[in-house]
């Protein structure tokens, strides 16, 4: 059960514009639950303010941010969830080479040039300081997946499924964004670039991104970014499994317009995995040699600066001495950080792990249970 502190917490889709968020209630019909009326009725003012917000940077900025060619090429961190992305990619961003799309420019994503420094500094109290997923901090200025900011443009995203979650999983088709239409893949790759060009316009070091969900988008991200940098993070999929219903759960009661009955979400997990997967093997073959690497969660955590160093060796991004005092003061500071627990795995739940994701969990050289 959602609790009222936890009702009453912004929903993500408040940095809508107006058409976006019209689109999403409307091709759900409305299907908001009675207990959440009010939420509607402040999203649909506070979008209109967005898409106000929007006219007016573009009128104050012209076309400038969204032609800005990108200094270097991003770094793409992949994997799935909960497989240890959000700390690989804390710990990237602490090279000052580097930059990142942060909470505020994925949530206000419409008009983060013109508004970032005024929210910023009069509005932090309207986040919480700590992920309910995880109880990692949280904060306009913390990395953040840019995922949501194509969902804040009205872009077709699977993450458009944690406001209606009782409704069938929405746009499977954005997870490979070439399944799209061919008119809304071309509004997809230029809204996504366009995106990336403003957050260059705003701070010209080399981006690193974080969003699972680009793990399935490998070909496509490689056709507008040709020597983009992939990062791909495993994990024991036996700790991914809780953790992901755990993250879905999460999201469902924060950010949910209708009290969640989580039908079907373990089979989602389930079959999600596979699918991301089998799509990060086909794009593999793609990636020019340089321009990959892989590692393992339980391998960054054993060794954090010698896996950090032999991945900065692979990409040859250098300066990795420059950065390694910022890691090992992030990890001291870090060193008490809890992970979550979740209760052991029936029998069964490890036999359908086993069977249903037994190949990945054999290529990475993990052990069925």
């Amino acid at each position: 059960m959602t609790t009222p502190a936890r009702e009453w917490t912004p929903r993500i889709w408040q940095g809508c514009t107006l058409s976006a968020w019209l689109r999403l209630i409307l091709r759900n019909r409305f299907a908001i639950s009675p207990r959440f009326f009010y939420i509607p009725i402040v999203i649909s003012h506070v979008s209109i303010g967005h898409s106000i917000a929007r006219i007016i940077q573009e009128a104050v900025y012209g076309d400038r941010p969204g032609r800005t060619p990108l200094a270097q090429p991003p770094i793409f961190i992949v994997g799935h969830w909960r497989t240890g992305t959000t700390l690989l990619h804390e710990m990237m961003i602490l090279d000052p080479r580097h930059t990142y799309p942060d909470t505020y420019q994925c949530l206000e994503s419409n008009h983060f040039l013109l508004t970032e420094g005024i929210v910023k500094r009069w509005f932090n109290w309207m986040l919480p300081s700590r992920r309910p997923m995880d109880n990692m901090k949280a904060g306009w200025d913390r990395p953040q997946e840019d995922e949501f900011g194509l969902c804040m443009m009205g872009q077709p995203s699977p993450y458009l499924t944690i406001a209606f979650p009782n409704h069938p999983p929405q746009d499977q088709n954005a997870f490979d964004v070439r399944d799209l239409p061919p008119r809304q893949y071309r509004v997809w790759k230029q809204a996504f670039g366009r995106y990336l060009s403003e957050m260059t316009y705003r701070d010209s070091r080399r981006l690193v991104l974080k969003s699972p969900t680009h793990t399935c988008r490998i070909p496509t991200l490689l056709e507008m970014l040709p020597d983009a940098k992939f990062v791909h993070i495993m994990r024991d999929p036996y700790a991914v499994f809780p953790s992901t219903v755990n993250l879905w759960k999460s999201l469902y009661d924060t950010h949910g317009l209708q009290v969640p009955a989580y039908a079907g979400l373990e089979e989602y997990v389930l079959s999600t995995f596979t699918m991301l997967y089998d799509k990060l093997e086909e794009a593999k073959q793609l990636i020019p040699s340089g321009q990959f690497h892989e590692m393992k969660y339980e391998d960054l955590i054993a060794d954090p600066i010698g896996r950090m160093q032999r991945m900065y060796d692979e990409l040859n991004l250098g300066g990795f001495e420059e950065t390694r005092p910022r890691i090992e003061s992030y990890l001291s500071e870090n060193a008490g950080y809890a992970k979550n627990r979740f209760p052991m795995l029936s029998e069964e739940q490890r036999e359908t792990i086993a069977r249903r994701w037994g190949s990945v969990i054999d290529r990475y050289g993990y052990t069925r249970r």
